[in-house]
């Protein structure tokens, strides 16, 4: 197996792995009520998906 010949330093591999932090999610405002929530996901509060009743809200 080759191995490095020389260290590499603390600086060149954190310039490497400045690309690898987590990104934001992407947010999504919904048309009826106005919340913002995550892609694919079901709204909680009124049962909706995609502007389709998935299930019937409890009081």
């Amino acid at each position: 197996m080759p191995n490095p010949k020389r260290k590499i330093s603390k600086q060149r591999r954190n310039k490497r792995r400045t690309h690898d932090k987590a990104a934001l999610p992407t947010l999504r405002k919904d048309a009826n009520t106005g919340n913002i929530s995550l892609y694919h996901r079901i709204d909680m509060e009124n049962g909706m998906y995609r502007g389709k009743q998935v299930f019937e809200v409890k009081a």
